[in-house]
């Protein structure tokens, strides 16, 4: 193999391993002491209409439903550990439909 072939070889096996990195790297928000993943804020609007007919907690509950939801992910959990969990649930929402992926929010981690 020639000196040319195996650098060209080389080149193309480091491409490839930089997508497959950055494909594999998630992107997070860090807000108020919580760090969640982007994907998983990202489908919380979907979890929320999903769970809006399903059962509710008693009016004076501070909690959001959605925290009830046995599909919410563990990184959302936490943030139901708040008594403030409505208005971050609402603050992450809001952050993710920024351009996180690109990190033009400063809350936004991870992201190339």
């Amino acid at each position: 193999m020639s000196c040319r072939a195996a650098q060209g070889l080389l080149l193309g096996v480091g491409m490839v391993f930089l997508v497959l990195l950055q494909s594999t790297q998630s992107v997070y928000i860090q807000y108020q002491g919580f760090r969640v993943k982007l994907e998983s804020v990202k489908n919380l609007s979907d979890l929320e209409r999903q769970w809006a007919s399903g059962p509710r907690l008693p009016p004076e509950s501070l909690l959001p439903a959605v925290c009830q939801h046995p599909a919410l992910p563990p990184d959302l959990q936490t943030v139901c550990t708040s008594q403030e969990a409505a208005s971050i649930f609402k603050t992450l929402k809001t952050i993710a439909k920024d351009d996180c992926e690109i990190c033009v929010n400063v809350a936004c981690t991870g992201c190339l």
